[in-house]
């Protein structure tokens, strides 16, 4: 029985009012969310990460190779969640990089609308159970824009951009706190936290609760793997120590290769050279010492989400769940390449001052601090071009399955081409479980309709598009932006990263931008280019302020919030302590 039998089948015996029998035969959903991970960062998807987990996944399901989301992460969730577009759902950007400028649009809050019903809600109002553990981002300095609020029935969730994954502690200086919400209210962490194993404890934890009851459930699991920082238990990064002593370009040409084994891009496949890609052979052996170990906890990082997400599926075959759950696994966008002491000196100061290490023994253990940057974010997301915030296929091309035991017997294992979107994630969960979305009308208010398309049809095998080649998706983030149609897509990245010029590419042929078009093909580019502007006036999308730079305005807001946080005292000691080192150079220099 495929999928869209059992949505069928749901929901005629919904509409035949047997609401208990439908129940009964309605399947479980489980949508799994990993955060910042690159294109080729798993296994099935070309990678030297150990993830047998999400590979079974693979295999009992359809992998996309052509799927794309927003390339940060509040804009996704909110997309992920309604099927509505970013800017019409309110979070055009994440909340803590939106310029003043823009913070009277209501497509500006950087919070979810009350304007878009989640399929939270709406599979909650036809007989689900819904659980939410993880990261949400999409508001919750008021109990109306939580996620227990926005149609989950249980809750426990991080509400920041990230946090530790050790404690329950902020991760970067503009949080106070870290901020975590049990059913809506303010909560602790356990003594033994560590943010992959607690979020399968909660997951598993709900359902455990509801059992008896033979009703479906609805369970969302946005990990905070493998967003900054990095860190992994030692276990998991030793298995990884030694692998990438050769560095990041041998790296993203070794994943170029697998994926083009696996059949992911076509064998033509270019990559371009990023030229925010450090000389591996210029550092010295210690920076390369080090460097290999932030990628080992990386891979670590991975590998434990995977392990993590193991023990989720086996408590759903202890339980006789698996063989009527669906899954549906992604990432939110691209690898992070952000170096945040590169971004601000004063940064290294306030993780001294709260206990954060950069030791190499410890890299990745309670206490310490890493990430990868843009060299080795560049290899995570080969043979892509860019990685998070940029609108390059590494920020916006990501992993995608979706598995179980329904997949038709010859689908199992397929990969589409399919152009997809985040959009369409919405519109096909709710097909899948034979539950309609209301349109323009949810209880006597006025809502956004989806936008997005199912993809029931391509995972059933009935079809090879779902997105026509006259239809064109658009998205904008920061200034930002990028319009995919048919085979086609224009890029626009602003400097001082990108050049602040609309590229065209082909990405059938050229999935890593490698040949630039617009003067080969100056119709389409023109074409291409006037539907971008169509899309602009349709979802308000609001000019940048002259000189905007998504990370710069993190960091402006950082500066803005650090005294909070650190305190005028211990701003002194900051100066006292460069006041001392700087005359110790001096002194040592003559």
């Amino acid at each position: 029985m495929n999928f869209r039998c059992l949505g069928a089948i749901a929901s005629s015996l919904v509409l035949a009012g047997t609401a208990n029998l439908a129940l009964a035969k309605q399947p479980n959903v489980v949508v799994i969310l990993a955060d910042d991970l690159g294109f080729s960062d798993l296994a099935s998807y070309g990678s030297e990460i150990n993830t047998p987990n999400i590979d079974q996944l693979a295999e009992e399901g359809v992998r996309f190779s052509n799927y794309h989301t927003a390339a940060s992460c509040a804009p996704t969730r909110a997309m992920l969640l309604t099927g509505v577009d970013s800017h019409r759902a309110g979070v055009a950007n994440i909340a803590e990089a939106i310029p003043s400028e823009q913070e009277d649009s209501p497509f500006y809050r950087g919070t979810l609308n009350d304007n878009v019903v989640t399929i939270a809600t709406l599979l909650k109002d036809a007989g689900y159970h819904t659980y939410m553990s993880g990261k949400w981002h999409l508001g919750h300095k008021s109990p109306e824009l939580r996620p227990f609020n926005r149609g989950f029935e249980r809750t426990v969730m991080m509400a920041d951009s990230g946090a530790d994954n050790w404690e329950q502690r902020p991760y970067l200086p503009t949080y106070s706190k870290a901020n975590w919400y049990a059913d809506g209210e303010e909560t602790n962490l356990p003594d033994d936290f560590y943010s992959s194993k607690f979020l399968v404890d909660k997951a598993i934890e709900f359902i455990e609760s509801n059992k008896e009851d033979d009703k479906p459930f609805f369970s969302y699991i946005p990990f905070q793997a493998v967003h900054m920082p990095v860190q992994a238990p030692k276990e998991f990064t030793e298995k990884y120590m030694g692998v990438y002593d050769q560095g990041w370009t041998e790296l993203r040409k070794k994943r170029q290769q697998a994926v083009k084994e696996l059949g992911l891009v076509s064998q033509e496949t270019e990559m371009v050279d990023m030229h925010t890609t450090e000389n591996w052979d210029a550092l010295s052996k210690e920076e390369k010492r080090f460097h290999s170990k932030s990628m080992a906890v990386y891979a670590g990082m991975v590998d434990a989400m995977d392990y993590n997400i193991g023990r989720f599926i086996q408590y759903l075959k202890d339980t006789g769940e698996y063989d009527n759950t669906i899954f549906i696994f992604t990432s939110d966008n691209g690898a992070e390449p952000s170096d945040p002491i590169a971004i601000s000196k004063l940064f290294k100061f306030w993780m001294m001052r709260v206990g954060y290490s950069r030791d190499y023994e410890t890299l990745g253990e309670k206490g310490s601090w890493s990430y990868i940057g843009p060299s080795f974010a560049s290899a995570a997301a080969a043979p892509l071009s860019y990685y998070k915030f940029f609108s390059g296929e590494g920020g916006m091309r990501v992993p995608m399955i979706i598995a179980g035991p329904a997949v038709p017997e010859n689908m199992k294992g397929t990969i589409s081409n399919a152009l997809t979107y985040v959009k369409d994630m919405a519109p096909t969960v709710l097909e899948l479980v034979g539950v309609k979305h209301p349109g323009t009308e949810y209880k006597d208010k006025t809502v956004e309709p989806m936008t997005g398309k199912s993809l029931v049809s391509l995972v059933d095998g009935d079809a090879d598009q779902v997105h026509t080649d006259k239809e064109y998706l658009a998205y904008e983030i920061g200034g930002n932006a990028a319009l995919i149609k048919g085979d086609y897509k224009i890029v626009f990245n602003r400097g001082p990263t990108g050049d602040d010029k609309w590229h065209l590419y082909n990405l059938a042929k050229d999935p890593g931008e490698a040949k630039e078009l617009s003067t080969l093909e100056p119709e389409i580019y023109a074409e291409l280019v006037q539907d971008y502007e169509n899309y602009v006036v349709e979802n308000g999308v609001l000019p940048m302020p002259e000189g905007y730079d998504q990370r710069a305005e993190l960091k402006k807001k950082y500066l803005k919030e650090k005294v909070a946080p650190v305190g005028l005292g211990s701003l002194a000691v900051i100066a006292a302590i460069i006041m001392v080192r700087r005359s110790r150079k001096r002194a040592s220099s003559k």
